[in-house]
């Protein structure tokens, strides 16, 4: 199991030349795959596409190693190609996938450093150049500063990032596995939303919420900086202000995904938690129709690239990671027991015992006002309750009702506020 950790590192010449001879080469590869493919209904190899370009001066511009590394993108991408147009002939995929296609002209691609290619020097991270660099500018190498957090020995791969008008390096790293003591007949449901990003209830009793309105309104906010830049001007505007905007919210994002993951792992680990069901539609953001400003605000809030996170420490720290299809958890009862069927196969005269009311409740059938989204998230546990041998008895009315609300992003008044509390209790 591999972490990425990226640094920002100054922009110079050197690294946008680097970066646009590995679009030029990439570029170079594609073509000669696609005819490839084309006149013989074949897919190039790897090997194949080394030899044929290994004479071009933009491999030459670069590290031989990492101008392999860039064709070999290249073969991944048609291999990947191939296996989902095996999936879409099977039935397996709804659309039927694009060849790779070029990239923009004049753009900047990724580049890659093996662990063969760096060395570490006074405490910075020699990248090697091509020859072709060295005999027209005389330089064979360029530095980046080497994360105080990693070890050089760990680092498995660098790869320099260009995003929208700055640099990263991306050091690639193995994470270390933890042994920690859960029961994994213990489990948390966790619903997605909008106002509430996650809500979080389990079978032992807790249940809290990670506020999404925070993430809405960083979203607004910069829609609203991107249509006023963009006004008047024509489509496809770009510009480095929109870079700068773009990127400061792309970094928001990335800090909440980390921070909301992380919560939701320290109630796990805090309760002995060992399996972690999340409900989840796949293509439900392709397929959403909640009117055109909530889908706006629905699409860009990144619930997917969380989810992932949340899989990938779980299986960090040995916790049971299920991803559960959602249909009908919102509209069902589960203090009623209601059956949950499954999209597209709903029993006919199916109706739910209890219904959803203003401001975010649920009135079941015993006129109980619960939390809506706990109901939902509840009925997720209980989706999968039977195939993993799960007790939900423990889910009661107080969890449903009232669960412990979480802000992503808490300011220091919040934190004396709330050290205050627990010093007076």
């Amino acid at each position: 199991m591999f972490g990425c950790q990226p640094i920002l590192i100054e922009s110079n010449p050197v690294l946008e030349f680097v970066c646009s001879e590995a679009n030029k080469l990439t570029n170079q590869g594609l073509y000669y795959a696609r005819q490839w493919y084309f006149k013989t209904g074949k897919y190039v190899s790897k090997f194949d596409l080394n030899y044929q370009y290994k004479p071009s001066k933009h491999f030459a511009a670069l590290a031989a190693q990492a101008a392999q590394q860039v064709l070999g993108s290249v073969y991944e991408a048609f291999k990947s190609y191939r296996e989902l147009l095996k999936l879409w002939r099977a039935g397996e995929l709804a659309d039927k996938p694009k060849l790779p296609n070029y990239r923009t002209k004049g753009g900047l691609a990724v580049v890659s450093y093996p662990k063969q290619a760096i060395k570490l020097v006074d405490g910075q991270v020699r990248l090697p150049l091509g020859n072709q660099i060295k005999a027209w500018f005389d330089l064979d190498c360029f530095m980046v500063p080497m994360p105080s957090n990693l070890k050089f020995k760990d680092i498995k791969e660098v790869r320099l990032l260009p995003r929208n008008g700055c640099f990263y390096a991306e050091f690639v790293y193995r994470l270390p596995q933890f042994k920690v003591e859960v029961d994994f007949s213990k489990a948390l449901g966790i619903d997605s939303g909008l106002h509430n990003w996650l809500t979080c209830i389990s079978n032992i009793g807790t249940s809290f919420i990670v506020d999404g309105l925070q993430l809405k309104s960083v979203n607004r906010w910069y829609n609203k900086q991107i249509s006023t830049v963009k006004e008047g001007q024509p489509q496809g505007f770009w510009s480095k202000r929109l870079a700068g905007i773009t990127e400061t919210r792309n970094r928001q994002m990335r800090d909440a995904i980390n921070k909301a993951a992380r919560l939701v792992l320290d109630h796990c680990l805090e309760h002995s938690i060992g399996t972690v069901v999340f409900g989840w539609n796949k293509g439900q953001r392709q397929a959403v129709n909640l009117g055109h400003q909530t889908n706006q605000k629905f699409v860009q809030i990144p619930t997917a690239r969380l989810k992932d996170r949340i899989a990938q420490l779980c299986e960090q720290y040995g916790l049971q990671f299920v991803e559960t299809e959602e249909s009908y958890t919102s509209k069902a009862s589960f203090v009623d027991g209601d059956q949950l069927p499954v999209f597209g196969a709903k029993p006919e005269g199916w109706q739910a015992s209890g219904k959803r009311t203003k401001r975010g409740l649920y009135r079941t059938a015993m006129n109980w006002y619960i939390n809506a989204d706990c109901n939902g998230a509840a009925n997720i546990l209980r989706k999968v309750a039977t195939m993993l041998g799960l007790d939900l008895s423990g889910v009661g009315r107080g969890s449903l009702t009232a669960p412990t609300r979480m802000q992503v992003w808490v300011t220091a008044k919040r934190r004396r506020e709330a050290a205050s509390l627990q010093s007076a209790a």
